[in-house]
Parts: C-alpha cells; structure tokens; sequence
C-alpha cells in the first residue's frame, strides 16, 4: 500500500487532499501542528489517519513519520499577509526553516515523490494575464517571499539531491473548511461570516478586481495527479481556467455591499495560465464558480463562528499593511 504523508493535513487544503488520498486507499499520515489547523477538519475520517502532532520548524520525532513514506505532500505553512509583516521570523521558521526540515526527512527518507504547495503571491503584480510559470518573481510581503523561498528549496533540492519533487503554485483557493480565523484577508471566509451575521460584503476598492478563484477539491486533485506523475524538477500553476470580479462573487453569494479602501501591493488580477499543467499532467479544474460558490453556501454553517469583519475593524487590522506596504512606508 502507498504511504502518503501530509504537512498541513488538517488544514484547509491539507484536509481536503487528505479526502482524496483516502479515496484512493492509500495509507495517510497528517503533520500538524494546529497552529491554523483544526482538528474538527478530519473528525469524519477519524481512525483511519496517522495524526502526528508536530511543529516541523523544529527537528523531532515527526520526521520519522516520512522514514518510510512513498509520497510527501508539503502544505504546512503560515498563512495571511499582515501576520507576515508583523512576525516575519514566526513565517520564516514555519515557512523556509519547516520546509528544509520536511526536504531533509524526505531525502533521507528516499521518497518517491514530494509535492510542495507554493502560493502565486510569488508573482505580485504581474504584466500579463493569463500569468505563466515563466513570469518575473515579485512578492510583496514576507507571506509571499517565504513561500517563494521554500520553493526554492524544493528547487534546489531536485536539482542537486535529484529529489523527486514538484511545486504547485495555488490561486485563490477557496471552498468548504477554509481558515475562518486570522487577520483579515481571505476574501470567501469574510464574506460567508458576514452573510451569516446580515452585514454587508466588505469590498475592496470598487469590486471590478478579478480573481482566479479555485476550488479546492479541483486543488487536492492537483496534487494528487502531480504525486502519479513521472515528471520532477518542475513548477505548475493551479488554477480554475477563469477569472471573476469579486462584483460577481458578490452577486452568486447575493448580499449588500460596502466599499472599502483598496489595499497596496494587491494586484487588480489573478488569472493563472494553466497550459503546462494541463499538457504536461493532463489535470484540468472541473468546478467552476456557480457550481463551487452553490457548495460552499451549502455547507455555510462552518463559518458561524468566524469574526464578522466591518470596515472600522478591517481598518484596525490592516494598519500595517497600509503603513509598510502603502505611500508611508516607502
């Protein structure tokens, strides 16, 4: 039987790939340190998961969990943008340190394949759209260089350890047991808590910004499908094949709206070029908004206990956002 170990596995992507692994009877073991992870994510597939509670930015006993692993999915990770600005060492020991320790298990370990989840933060704001692979490399916050950083990595050791490993840069995930704590960011969980509480969608700027917004059982596919592949060494994006205005997110979730300042280093577009993933892994999305936001509103009680965000607390939240990333900052 396949052995696959997830970082990150009760997270919310982590738990979703979890599903699929299961799906295909192969033997899963989760690395978590429930730092943004929640237990409650894997609570329906209790028993038939390794739980392994660990910080991977320390070496411990958790990297014997990979001693005899076939497959790494490497999805633990700090999220969000402000908590990046605020405590860059808490993202880079997470983040770049955690991931050289997952490399490390994974190369001692001779495994068979290692998937990293990379972020298209790394592109910032891009010059064209759809964006390729093939763009130029500019994060905006440590978040976003962090996460380059460990793809870095991941790179690196391909290259020099012939580690068989692949990056999958991720747009704009979202979909049921996405984070519904954490400083004001992901764009889904505000919008589903503040639906719940009758507030208004709090917009950025004028809503005509797109997204490539991704569902995320068509992500953990994506990852699966890189674990069977033969290729190594490579980089792909994951996204929907679309780009939609948050107007339009706002009309399917059907709410009112209020608008809010537009926020610096956020790009007007996310649009991924997927042409490589789909030539050289055949993977293609098969959720398209309608359908995907049609899911998420049928599984809407999970964000009731998330913060109801308002522009006066969004403000508060962001202050370092404008401040280093913003006109004062530079």
């Amino acid at each position: 039987m396949t052995v696959a170990v997830v970082t990150g596995g009760a997270g919310f992507i982590g738990s979703h790939l979890v599903d699929a692994l299961l799906a295909e009877n192969i033997e899963v073991r989760v690395i978590d340190n429930y730092s943004t992870g929640r237990p409650e994510n894997l609570a329906h597939v209790a028993g038939k998961v390794d739980l392994v509670e660990a910080d991977i930015a320390s070496s411990g006993n958790w990297q014997k969990s990979i001693k005899d692993a076939d497959w790494v999915f490497h999805l633990g990770a700090l999220a969000d943008i402000v908590p990046s600005i605020q405590r860059p060492d808490d993202y880079f020991q997470a983040n770049v340190v955690g991931t050289f320790n997952v490399l490390e298990a994974a190369k001692h370990a001779k495994v068979k394949r290692l998937v990293y989840a990379a972020s298209s933060s790394c592109y910032g704001i891009p010059d064209s759209y759809p964006t390729s692979e093939l763009a130029e490399i500019r994060p905006q916050y440590p978040y976003a260089l962090t996460k380059r950083l460990g793809e870095e990595l991941v790179m690196h050791w391909a290259q020099v350890y012939q580690l068989p490993a692949i990056a999958l840069r991720l747009f704009n995930v979202y979909g049921p047991r996405s984070r519904t704590s954490g400083t004001y960011g992901a764009v889904f969980g505000v919008f589903l808590a503040q639906k719940l509480a009758n507030k208004p969608f709090t917009v950025v700027g004028d809503g005509t910004q797109t997204r490539d917004f991704t569902y995320v059982t068509d992500v953990a596919n994506a990852f699966l499908t890189a674990a069977k592949s033969s290729h190594r060494g490579e980089i792909y994006n994951v996204g929907s094949g679309q780009t939609i205005s948050v107007n339009r997110l706002v009309e399917l979730l059907v709410g009112d709206v209020t608008f809010i300042p537009k926020r610096p280093g956020e790009p007007d577009c996310t649009f991924a070029d997927i042409a490589k993933i789909r030539r050289d892994l055949n993977w293609q999305p098969q959720v398209n908004i309608e359908k995907g936001v049609e899911q998420v509103l049928a599984n809407i009680d999970y964000w009731r206990s998330a913060p109801v965000w308002t522009p006066a607390s969004i403000a508060t939240a962001t202050q370092d956002w404008f401040k280093y990333l913003g006109n004062d900052g530079k």
